[in-house]
């Protein structure tokens, strides 16, 4: 879905955004605006590209696992 896009965008372009992402200096969001895609484009780019999201859980059972560490008392 998103190759079309990414072939609009250039290599350099796409490298940028993708070193840009991952060192913490553009937010996936703002990363996929630069070269002109859909965050949800640009999560499939980093995908294919053997990324997986930096932030956050990826799974449901992730996302519960963190929940219940949250709640557990200290």
């Amino acid at each position: 879905m998103a190759s079309k896009a990414v072939d609009d965008a250039g290599d350099d372009e796409l490298a940028t955004a993708v070193g840009e992402y991952v060192l913490g200096e553009r937010s996936l969001a703002g990363a996929a605006e630069s070269i002109g895609l859909s965050r949800w484009e640009f999560e499939e780019v980093l995908r294919e590209a053997g990324f997986t999201r930096l932030y956050g859980p990826e799974t449901e059972e992730e996302l519960e696992e963190e929940i219940d560490t949250s709640l557990e008392p200290e």
